[in-house]
């Protein structure tokens, strides 16, 4: 397990004990199964951004504290320099650098993500999480698999869906992709 996903983990415990409440109500307000819950909250398996979204709204709590540490302190505006965001590498297939991470009361998360290529027979991660997602491919090609359907996005192109839509993304011709994603 990598730093970083043991620092979220440990959050994720710290926000859960702080709340007082079991493994088992957590995963219900996540949406989820409980024993996913707990593979998430003891590093087993990696936290997937969506399901710390959602547990960030069910708890009330900035998606920042859970992802970095730090509670966001601006309301009028945060500037982002180009390769400056707050960063978390949770697994060595995506990073995601935030660049909204110090404004606070956020009505939505952008992302630079960068997915990494894996193996052609490697299977997609799907997962879900509620409201809405943006996603526009910078570089590379990237295939977005939603409710079954595979659609290619070249540079350039973006999409916009309902996230509640099982989806999920793989780098294409053997090349990391960048792009931009919003989630609301």
């Amino acid at each position: 397990m990598n730093d970083q996903l043991i620092q979220i983990t440990t959050r994720l415990k710290g926000l859960r004990d702080a709340l007082d409440i079991t493994p088992a109500e957590m995963a219900q307000m996540s949406g989820i199964e409980e024993s996913e819950y707990i593979n998430y909250e003891s590093g087993r398996v990696d936290i997937p951004v969506s399901v710390l979204h959602k547990i960030s709204q069910s708890c009330g709590v900035d998606l920042s504290v859970l992802m970095f540490g730090d509670e966001p302190h601006m309301s009028s505006y945060f500037l982002t320099r180009k390769g400056q965001g707050a960063a978390v590498e949770r697994t060595k297939a995506y990073k995601y650098q935030s660049l909204g991470a110090g404004f606070r009361n956020r009505k939505a998360d952008p992302f630079i993500v960068t997915v990494e290529p894996k193996s052609d027979d490697t299977p997609i991660h799907e997962n879900t999480h509620s409201g809405q997602e943006f996603n526009m491919v910078i570089e590379g090609r990237l295939m977005l698999k939603i409710a079954g359907k595979e659609i290619i996005l070249n540079e350039g192109d973006s999409i916009y869906f309902d996230a509640q839509r099982p989806h999920g993304m793989k780098a294409l011709d053997g090349k990391p992709v960048k792009f931009l994603a919003v989630i609301m």
